[in-house]
C-alpha cells in the first residue's frame, strides 16, 4: 500500500498515464477552478494585464521547450515565428475581418510552415551554430518587417484589431448571465484556456511514441538513428510544432495589444523565451509555464515598485537605471545563477518538495 502512495512507477504503461494520481487530477481541477474564478477575485486591471501576456507568453514556451528541452535543438529565433503569427492576424484578422478561429489557425499554420522551412537545417547543424541560424532570423525577420510597408505599416507600426468572437462570446465586451466584464477578464479566460491545450497537447506528444523519440536524439543523436529513430523527421517536426505555438502567441500578442511594429520582435524577445524554460525549468512541460509567470511578474514588480529602489530612476534624467535595464540585468542575473545552482530550474525545486513530503517521514 505504501508503495502505491510512493507513486512509483512499475511498468511502462504507468509512464503513458495523462494523470497518474487521484491527486494530480483533482489538482488540475483545483487550478482550472482557480483560472475560472481568479478574473473574478481579482479585477485589477494591472495584474490581469500581466497574467494575459504570462498566458501569452507561456504558449511560446511551451514550443521553445518542445524543441530545446525535449529534442535538444538550440533556437533563439522564436521572436521571428512570433512575428509570422502577429502579422498574419494583421493580414487576417484585421483587414479582411475573418473571426477568431480562422485567424488563430492560420497563424499557427503559417509559422508551422516557416518552422518546416527552417526545420531542415536541423539535420546538418547543431549546438551553437544551429543557435546562429535561429538567431540570424531574427535580424533577417525584422529587415522584412521594417520595408515590408504595405503589410506591416514600416517601422513605424500599425494597428491590430482582428475579430474576437467565438460564437456568442465576444471577448472584447464578453457579457455572460447579464454580467458584463472587462476586457482584460475576458482575455485572461482567453489566453489561458489555448494555454491549457498547449499543454495537454505537448504532454500528450511527450509521453507518447514521438516524445520518447525527441528525447532520444537530445540524449544522444548518434544512438537514436541507429535504434531506428528518423531524426529529420523528428527534428522537423518538433521545429513545426514549436513554431506553431509561438506564431499563435504572436496572433493573441498582437490582438491583445491592439498594435504592433517589427521592434516589438527583437532578440531580447528570444532572450526572454530561453529565460523562461531555464528558470521555469528545461525539459519540463509545466515548468514553461512557471517560467513565463515568473518572467511576466517580476518586471510588473519593478515597474510597479520601482519608485522604493534606490537605484531606479525615478525621473527622467534623475540619473539611475531605467526599468527596462533593470529587467535586463535580472534577466541575465538570473540565467547564469540557475544555469550553475538549479539547471533544472523551479520545476525541480517543486518536484523535490512533492517528493519529501510524498516520502514524508522518510527521506528520499
Amino acid at each position: 500500500m505504501r508503495l502505491r502512495n510512493l507513486n512509483m512507477t512499475r511498468d511502462y504503461a504507468d509512464d503513458l498515464k495523462l494523470f497518474r494520481t487521484r491527486q494530480s487530477k483533482a489538482s488540475i481541477v483545483a487550478v482550472l477552478a482557480l483560472a475560472l474564478l481568479l478574473p473574478v477575485l481579482l479585477p485589477d486591471d494591472f495584474w490581469l494585464s500581466v497574467l494575459v501576456y504570462a498566458g501569452i507568453f507561456a504558449i511560446g514556451a511551451i514550443g521553445l521547450n518542445l524543441l530545446s528541452g525535449y529534442t535538444g535543438q538550440v533556437s533563439l529565433g522564436h521572436a521571428f515565428f512570433m512575428a509570422c503569427g502577429a502579422y498574419t492576424t494583421m493580414m487576417l484578422g484585421t483587414r479582411h475581418e475573418l473571426p477568431l478561429p480562422v485567424w488563430l489557425l492560420a497563424s499557427a499554420v503559417v509559422g508551422g510552415l516557416v518552422g518546416g522551412i527552417v526545420g531542415p537545417f536541423a539535420l546538418r547543424l547543431r549546438g551553437n551554430y544551429l543557435a546562429v541560424i535561429s538567431l540570424g532570423l531574427v535580424f533577417l525577420g525584422q529587415h522584412v518587417f521594417e520595408n515590408w510597408e504595405s503589410l506591416t505599416g514600416g517601422p513605424g507600426g500599425n494597428g491590430s484589431t482582428a475579430p474576437l468572437s467565438l460564437g456568442f462570446l465576444d471577448f472584447n465586451a464578453l457579457a455572460v448571465g447579464g454580467r458584463a466584464y472587462t476586457r482584460n477578464q475576458s482575455f485572461f479566460w482567453l489566453v489561458w484556456a489555448l494555454v491549457f491545450l498547449s499543454l495537454l497537447i505537448a504532454k500528450n506528444i511527450v509521453r507518447s511514441r514521438p516524445g520518447r523519440a525527441m528525447q532520444a536524439i537530445r540524449d544522444r543523436d548518434v544512438a537514436a538513428q541507429v535504434i531506428g529513430v528518423s531524426l529529420g523527421r523528428y527534428k522537423v517536426g518538433a521545429f513545426v510544432v514549436s513554431s506553431a505555438l509561438a506564431a499563435m502567441a504572436g496572433a493573441l500578442f498582437a490582438t491583445y495589444q491592439q498594435f504592433i511594429a517589427p521592434d516589438s520582435f527583437n532578440l531580447f524577445l528570444s532572450i526572454q523565451f530561453v529565460f523562461m524554460i531555464i528558470v521555469g525549468g528545461i525539459g519540463t512541460v509545466f515548468g514553461s509555464v512557471i517560467g513565463a509567470l515568473f518572467a511576466g511578474l517580476l518586471p510588473a514588480l519593478v515597474s510597479k515598485y520601482g519608485g522604493s529602489i534606490p537605484f531606479i530612476e525615478q525621473q527622467p534624467g534623475a540619473g539611475g537605471l531605467t526599468v527596462f535595464q533593470v529587467n535586463q540585468i535580472a534577466f541575465g542575473v538570473l540565467i547564469i545563477l540557475f544555469l550553475i545552482l538549479e539547471p533544472r530550474g523551479l520545476a525541480a525545486v517543486w518536484l523535490r518538495i512533492k517528493a519529501y513530503f510524498r516520502a514524508w517521514p522518510f527521506s528520499y
